[in-house]
C-alpha cells in the first residue's frame, strides 16, 4: 500500500472516532434542545427559553446529592458575591415579609454608606431612583440598589407615619466572615470574652476568600497575649477547603489536616500542617459545633480533634463529607455546582450523612466524652438575640419579637437576606435552621457537671461556659500536666478520636 494511501486511511479512522466522541457527546444536548424548541413553537402560552433551560439543569442536577446544584444568573452572581465576601450596594440587610409588600430594613451594616445617609432599622423603601418598588419582589428591589461604586442611589423610604428622602453613594460592602464577642465603644469587636478578659474568643460565620487574612490579622493582634482560646464554629454551614485548611495550618506544626478522593477513592489531594502556629501549641483550645456545623467547619473541628489539638463541645455536626467544584457555563455567566470528591479526616474516616443514616449511624463530628451540650429553644433564642445586638447594634433593643413568634436560627442572625449578597456561604449547601427542641433537653451528670464548673457568668451559653472551664482549669494545671487534668474526670481528658466525620467546601 503506498504511504499515501494509508495516510489517508488513518486521518478517515481518527476523523470516524472523532465524529463518534462528538456524537455521543452532543446527542443528550441535542434532546434537550428540540424538545425545548418544540415547546416553543407548539406550547399554547408564550414561554420563557432561558427559564425553560433552567428548570432543565435544576432537573438534570436534582438526580444527583443535595450538595450538588445549578446555578441561574442572578443565583450565581449572589453565590460569588458570598464566596468574595463582597458586594457592590449600600450595605443593608433587607426582608420581605408579605409578598408585594415593601421590602423592608433589618439594619444597616456598621460603617456602611447605608449609615452614614440615615438609614435606619425599618425602614420600608417605596421608590428607587424615582422608580416605584412598593410592591417589588425583594430580589428586584436588591437589583436596583446595586450599582458601581461612588454611584448615588436615591431612596424614598417610609419611616412610621412619614416618608423620608435619602441620598445614598454606593460603595464596596465588605462582608466580615470572623468576629468577635462583643464591640468596643468604637463599635470595633473585640476577641475576648467581656467577663473572661484572659480567654480569647472568635467566632467564624463562613469560610470565604477572606476568611484566612480576617483571622490572620486578628491572631496577630492578640499576639498570643491570652491563656486560652475559643473557636466558635456553631451555624456556620462551611466554605472553601483550602480556607478550612489554612486556619487548621494556624493551630498545628505538623500532621494531617484532610485527603480528598474522588471516583473509586482515589486519593486526589492530601493536606498537612506546616511547621510553625500562630496560637503557641500549649495554650488550650476548644472548638463549639452545633447541628448546624457544616463542610468546612467540620474539617477544622475534626482535624484540631484527631490531632488532640483542641476540645469540641456541644452538639453532633451536619455530617458533609463532600468536596463541591463550581464550574462555569454560558462564559462565566452560570455554573454548575458538582459534588467531584469525599473528604476524609486525619483518622481516615469520612463523616457523610446519607440520606438513610439515623442517629445510630457514624456520621457527623461529635464533642468529646462529657462535652455533649445541647441547648434548649429559650437558651438559644437568648443567645441568637445577644449576637443579633452584638453584630448590629442599632437592633439592640428595637422591636425584640415575642419569642413565641420566634424559630431560633443558629446560623446567626448575620443570615438575613442581603442587598448584594446572598444566604448561602459555602460550598456545603444551605444549612436548615435549628428548631427548638420539643422537650427540655438532658444532659448526662458528666455533661451537667462540666457545665457547672464553667463560670457562671456565661449561664446563658452553656456549651460556652462549660468550654471556658475546662480550659481555665487546663491553664490553672499547666498545658503540659496532662496526668492533673485527666484525674478530673473522662470529660476533661485531652481530646480523642471519638467519632469519624467528614467535610466538604
Amino acid at each position: 500500500m503506498l504511504p499515501r494511501n494509508f495516510n489517508i486511511i488513518m486521518l478517515a479512522a481518527a476523523l470516524s472516532v472523532l465524529c463518534h466522541v462528538t456524537y455521543r457527546n452532543t446527542r443528550t444536548a441535542s434532546i434537550l434542545g428540540e424538545a425545548i424548541e418544540l415547546i416553543e413553537q407548539n406550547y399554547v402560552d408564550p414561554v420563557d427559553q432561558q427559564a425553560l433551560v433552567s428548570a432543565a439543569m435544576k432537573g438534570v442536577v436534582s438526580q444527583l446529592d443535595q450538595h450538588s446544584s445549578y446555578f441561574a444568573v442572578d443565583d450565581y452572581e449572589s453565590f460569588r458575591d458570598s464566596i468574595n465576601q463582597e458586594f457592590a450596594g449600600i450595605g443593608i440587610y433587607v426582608e420581605q415579609p408579605v409578598e408585594s409588600a415593601p421590602v423592608r430594613v433589618i439594619t444597616p451594616l456598621v460603617g456602611s454608606p447605608a449609615l452614614q445617609a440615615g438609614v435606619l432599622p425599618g425602614d420600608e423603601i417605596l421608590r428607587v431612583n424615582g422608580e416605584d418598588v412598593s410592591s417589588m419582589a425583594l430580589t428586584d428591589v436588591s437589583d436596583r440598589l446595586k450599582g458601581p461604586p461612588g454611584t448615588q442611589v436615591k431612596l424614598r423610604v417610609r419611616r412610621a407615619e412619614s416618608e423620608v428622602a435619602l441620598s445614598v453613594e454606593r460603595a464596596t460592602i465588605e462582608l466580615e466572615s470572623v468576629i468577635g464577642d462583643h464591640r468596643d465603644k468604637d463599635n470595633r469587636w473585640v476577641y475576648r470574652l467581656k467577663s473572661q478578659p484572659s480567654v480569647a474568643y472568635v467566632r467564624l460565620k463562613s469560610f470565604g476568600e477572606k476568611t484566612v487574612r480576617e483571622l490572620e490579622e486578628i491572631l496577630a493582634e492578640l499576639n498570643n497575649d491570652f491563656d486560652a482560646l475559643v473557636l466558635d464554629l456553631r451555624g456556620n454551614g462551611g466554605g472553601l477547603l483550602y480556607a478550612a485548611c489554612d486556619v487548621c495550618d494556624m493551630f498545628l506544626s505538623g500532621g494531617p489536616i484532610v485527603s480528598t478522593r474522588t471516583r473509586g477513592g482515589i486519593i486526589d489531594e492530601s493536606y498537612s500542617a506546616t511547621p510553625g502556629t500562630l496560637v503557641r501549641e500549649d495554650i488550650p483550645v476548644a472548638v463549639l459545633i452545633d447541628e448546624n456545623s457544616a463542610s468546612a467547619s467540620e474539617i477544622v473541628a475534626a482535624c484540631l480533634q484527631d490531632n488532640q489539638r483542641a476540645l469540641i463541645v456541644g452538639t453532633r455536626s451536619y455530617g458533609k463529607g463532600t468536596v463541591q467544584e463550581v464550574m462555569p457555563l454560558q462564559y462565566g455567566r452560570s455554573a454548575l455546582r458538582l459534588t467531584v470528591a469525599k473528604y476524609y479526616r486525619p483518622n481516615n474516616h469520612n463523616i457523610h450523612r446519607d440520606p438513610d443514616d439515623d442517629e445510630t449511624d457514624e456520621w457527623g463530628v461529635v464533642p468529646n466524652p462529657g462535652y455533649v451540650i445541647p441547648m434548649d429553644g429559650s437558651s438559644l433564642m437568648k443567645l441568637s438575640l445577644m449576637w443579633r445586638a452584638a453584630s448590629f447594634p442599632l437592633l439592640a433593643g428595637v422591636n425584640p419579637p415575642a419569642p413565641e413568634d420566634l424559630v431560633p436560627v443558629m446560623p446567626n442572625p448575620d443570615s438575613e437576606n442581603t442587598e448584594g449578597a446572598g444566604n448561602e456561604f459555602s460550598g456545603g449547601g444551605a444549612v436548615e435552621d435549628a428548631s427548638p427542641p420539643t422537650k427540655p433537653v438532658e444532659l448526662s451528670a458528666e455533661a451537667r457537671r462540666n457545665v457547672q464548673r464553667g463560670p457562671e457568668a456565661l449561664s446563658i451559653d452553656p456549651p460556652l461556659r462549660a468550654a471556658v472551664g475546662y480550659l481555665l482549669r487546663r491553664g490553672e494545671s499547666g498545658a503540659a500536666n496532662s496526668a492533673s487534668e485527666s484525674a478530673e474526670g473522662p470529660g476533661d481528658s485531652q481530646p480523642q478520636d471519638t467519632e469519624p466525620r467528614k467535610s466538604a467546601a
